[in-house]
């Protein structure tokens, strides 16, 4: 093997990660932030393989990634379907990762695969899956971080549930809080 050869192996994995998340309608940031790519990169990637095709219906969206929680936690149901993601994101263990803010390069490709993983099962296991790619790396973000949201396991049928932590009051399951109701 030369030496070189790796270096076009982990090419080649940035590239089809950089694709994977285009198809999943990741925004330019994200992809950046998960490949190393260049923005100008990962825009030519798009205009090839996306752009005209006619069979392949993915939108570019703009501007910044979501970094709002109100969103996973404005109700039961959304606060259940923000667990169940962060359980997926839990048993494929990106949220024992290093914080995300405090990395320079970009993340180590393997995250990227994971979260990718993650995603997709996601939208297999919930029927009518609410939370976009970019909302799904918000809540990966926020509890990365730890700063607004944050797990925890209740006390009744030991799930582990999302939950606002600036919020005052009571910190309920939303599986139990959906039973009781």
């Amino acid at each position: 093997m030369r030496s070189t050869d790796n270096r076009y192996r982990d090419e080649q994995k940035r590239f089809e990660l950089a694709m994977r998340m285009i198809g999943h309608e990741a925004r330019t940031g994200t992809i950046r932030h998960c490949t190393g790519l260049s923005e100008d990169r990962i825009r030519k990637l798009y205009a090839t393989y996306f752009k005209h095709k006619a069979n392949v219906a993915v939108r570019r969206h703009r501007g910044k990634s979501p970094r709002q929680i109100a969103p996973f936690v404005a109700n039961r149901e959304r606060r259940l379907e923000a667990s169940a993601v962060a359980a997926l994101l839990l048993a494929s263990g990106l949220l024992q990762d290093a914080p995300l803010e405090s990395r320079v390069e970009p993340l180590p490709l393997d995250v990227g695969a994971r979260f990718c993983r993650a995603f997709e099962t996601y939208r297999c296991v919930i029927p009518a899956p609410s939370l976009s790619f970019e909302w799904t790396w918000n809540l990966y973000r926020s509890l990365v971080l730890g700063d607004e949201l944050a797990l925890a396991t209740c006390s009744d049928c030991q799930a582990l549930y999302v939950f606002d932590a600036l919020a005052l009051g009571q910190r309920d399951c939303p599986g139990c809080a959906l039973l009781r109701k």
